[in-house]
């Protein structure tokens, strides 16, 4: 932290005393009470004063946030990207010293030509080396001299916690090395992903955190940093329910980033082999259980995840999992298993249920489903596939 000199200090303790004497006030409204001289009156909405201390700690964090840029920014990237289809913006980090840069899959997707630009200036090309459509996910080689490559420290996300102050810095609508700063808004959150299914729909990204740091197109691919300076996520996406004048869509407070422990799962995984498999069951299910779905369906409770559907010759169908067949007025049907618990670990919706596998397991494991089955608890081993 820089030194606050003695100037500073001495004009600030004579406004603490200044504002101090000014709030002591006198009552002069008339009145009937038998105290002529009523204490001063006390108002709920007054600011407080603000005291020495807290103008010390405001300058220390501040301090910490210019530190953390100064040491982040140089291994933070900016992508240009040019396809058939025209051009885009995105962002990526360096992550080892071999010139290996982490950025989503949606940034590079059908690129012809990327180029890379390092926030000392220099620029050069790179290469695809794998891509992740399920968590959104790639890497690109760069040849790059020693000095332009500062890898970024990675964190561990099952260490965060909602309200933590994290920092995004990127290459939002073109304006490279911009910081925002926010918080971790939610944890766990789950989002269609880029992978397409059997029949039509999408797999499920998850374990996904949810932040209100400011994220806007050109973000993407972009880390997401605690205030130690190590990424915990990649930018990846927001909600928003407008778009600007040049059609792009506006910055609403929701934010959302793959944790940091995904990326550590994929990562060698692309370098090595170019891709990366995920766990597979085969079923579709609630993404939560209202209680009109738990009156509906007949459940006997509203937490665990309630199974639609299950895809034939699926790992589910093999392990004997059941999927609902009684007509209901819900829209869907029931008798299907409730599954309760992984492992032994309690399942409270969906959210939970991939987040567990998509961070703890691979094709070919074999996990342990509790269900609740026509009122009795079952256990059901199944050996889990990779998604198709």
């Amino acid at each position: 932290m820089r030194p606050i000199s003695r100037k500073i200090v001495i004009f600030l303790i004579v406004i603490l005393f200044a504002n101090f004497a000014c709030g002591i006030t006198t009552n002069s409204t008339p009145n009937n009470s038998d105290n002529l001289n009523p204490p001063p009156t006390q108002y709920a909405d007054s600011s407080p004063t603000t005291s020495l201390g807290e103008v010390v700690d405001l300058v220390s964090q501040q301090d910490k946030l210019i530190q953390l840029y100064e040491q982040a920014n140089p291994g933070v990237v900016a992508i240009r990207v040019l396809s058939d289809q025209g051009g885009g913006l995105g962002s990526g980090f360096v992550i080892d010293d071999a010139g290996h840069i982490v950025t989503n899959y949606h940034v590079v997707r059908d690129a012809t030509d990327l180029e890379i630009a390092f926030p000392s200036g220099f620029k050069t090309r790179g290469d695809i080396l794998g891509t992740d459509s399920d968590s959104d996910i790639a890497v690109i080689k760069v040849e790059a001299p020693p000095e332009e490559l500062h890898p970024l420290p990675l964190g561990d996300s099952n260490q965060i916690k909602v309200g933590q102050i994290v920092v995004a810095i990127g290459n939002p609508l073109g304006y490279d090395g911009t910081m925002t700063t926010g918080i971790i808004s939610s944890l766990g959150r789950t989002l269609e992903s880029l992978h397409a299914a059997p029949g039509g729909n999408y797999f499920t990204a998850g374990d996904i955190i949810q932040t209100d740091a400011a994220i806007n197109p050109g973000n993407s691919g972009g880390p997401l940093l605690n205030l130690d300076g190590e990424v915990i996520g990649i930018n990846f996406a927001i909600q928003s329910s407008s778009i600007d004048i040049n059609g792009n869509p506006v910055n609403s407070g929701i934010g959302f980033a793959v944790s940091i422990n995904i990326v550590k799962r994929v990562v060698p995984q692309l370098i090595n082999s170019g891709s990366y498999d995920y766990p597979y069951l085969g079923i579709s299910s609630l993404p939560e259980i209202t209680l009109y779905d738990q009156e509906a369906l007949g459940l006997p409770r509203t937490s665990g995840v309630y199974i639609l559907n299950i895809t034939p010759g699926s790992p589910a169908e093999v392990a004997g999992l059941r999927a609902g067949t009684i007509p209901t007025g819900a829209g869907y049907q029931a008798g299907g298993d409730l599954i309760i618990a992984i492992d032994g670990l309690p399942v409270r919706d969906f959210s939970d249920l991939i987040t567990y596998l998509l961070n703890n397991k691979s094709p070919d494991d074999t996990v342990t489903f509790t269900v609740m089955r026509d009122g009795q608890e079952l256990q059901l081993d199944l050996i889990l596939g990779k998604r198709p």
